[in-house]
């Protein structure tokens, strides 16, 4: 069945006319919700703790601040973008309490949806608009006059008018300039786990640090080793992002499609351990790891971050990725370590 999209003349700016817009965190994500709805025309109040170091940085760039409560209180739209692990406690302290008779609900992941730590009443239309990209890259797209796709789904819809709202939001965000495509919660949630999981993170980092081990135990140089299994990879993945895997294939020597097609490394049993990775996303099992580590002060988590930040390819990765003038130099690469190395754990409520 083929997907439903929709591009710029299925949104109407004027279903947002007259109504306020809640963008609940300031960090990747709600600058750019912010800053592109402001500038197509829709009243935007940005919702933070009055502590937040993001608050002066959104007043400076023009936009309404208020607490988190009182943001809530007066908007006829929320958008949640705050990180998946925080959203419930804000949610019930501070969002529920406050949120108007019948406001709409959004969310750019469905995580607490999917998985029921947020269960709005029946009177509230639930919507999610996603974009398919990083904060600043829809603010960049938007800015330049394109926009980056979103997936858009609605949870609940008590008064008929969700999908409405969903597109208008859309457009405002410039996302109808590229395209939105109809997803659910529930599709857009596990499939965004497992991609992350089994191919975007725990995929690529692992098969990149494991062949950089194989090669340099086998006594290769680090920074051969670093070129064939990392350095390479951005090209490989522009290219499948131009034409996909086939122009990615055609780009390459035939030695290399070879070795492609011949290559023994990911086969049937991967797919068997994505499969596990897949039942343990649908079935809510991951979440719950997740959000009781969470809940406990993050230990595993933290634990985690540390081990994997100093893998052995991230000793030779700076003094390299430092050679490359698009990188901006050895000083920014070695800024980007630090940072990396020293204080991975980011992620906060905004």
């Amino acid at each position: 069945m083929a997907a439903t999209i929709w591009y710029e003349n299925d949104g109407d700016l004027s279903v947002l006319s007259g109504k306020k817009v809640a963008i609940l965190g300031y960090g990747s994500q709600g600058h750019a919700h912010a800053l592109n709805l402001r500038d197509s025309g829709v009243d935007v109040v940005v919702g933070l703790r009055p502590s937040s170091k993001s608050v002066e940085f959104a007043k400076e760039q023009g936009l309404e601040v208020k607490p988190i409560e009182d943001a809530v209180a007066e908007a006829d739209v929320v958008m949640i973008l705050l990180p998946d692990q925080y959203q419930a406690k804000v949610y019930k302290e501070q969002v529920e309490p406050n949120l108007k008779p019948g406001a709409a609900l959004a969310f750019a992941h469905g995580f607490n949806i999917h998985y029921g730590y947020i269960k709005p009443s029946e009177d509230h239309p639930v919507f999610m608009v996603a974009p398919k990209g990083p904060g600043h890259i829809v603010r960049r797209e938007y800015a330049a006059g394109r926009g980056v796709p979103v997936v858009v789904a609605v949870e609940q819809d008590p008064r008929g008018d969700a999908w409405g709202i969903t597109l208008a939001y859309a457009k405002a965000l410039g996302a109808l300039r590229a395209g939105a495509i109809k997803t659910t919660f529930t599709e857009e949630t596990e499939t965004d786990l497992f991609g992350e999981q089994d191919v975007l993170m725990g995929g690529v980092n692992h098969l990149v640090e494991a062949g950089f081990e194989v090669l340099t135990e086998a006594g290769y140089q680090p920074e051969i080793a670093y070129f064939e299994v990392c350095h390479e990879l951005k090209m490989l993945v522009d290219l499948m992002n131009e034409g996909g895997l086939n122009k990615a294939r055609w780009s390459c020597s035939d030695t290399a499609q070879y070795g492609d097609f011949t290559s023994t490394v990911v086969d049937e049993s991967t797919k068997d351990r994505m499969r596990y990775q897949l039942k343990r996303i649908q079935d809510g099992s991951f979440a719950k790891e997740f959000m009781d580590d969470q809940a406990a002060g993050a230990p595993k988590f933290k634990e985690l971050q540390e081990k994997f930040s100093h893998e052995k390819i991230e000793e030779v990765g700076p003094k390299l990725r430092a050679m490359f003038s698009w990188n901006n130099g050895p000083a920014a690469d070695a800024d980007e370590a630090e940072s990396f190395n020293g204080k991975i754990a980011r992620t906060q409520v905004q």
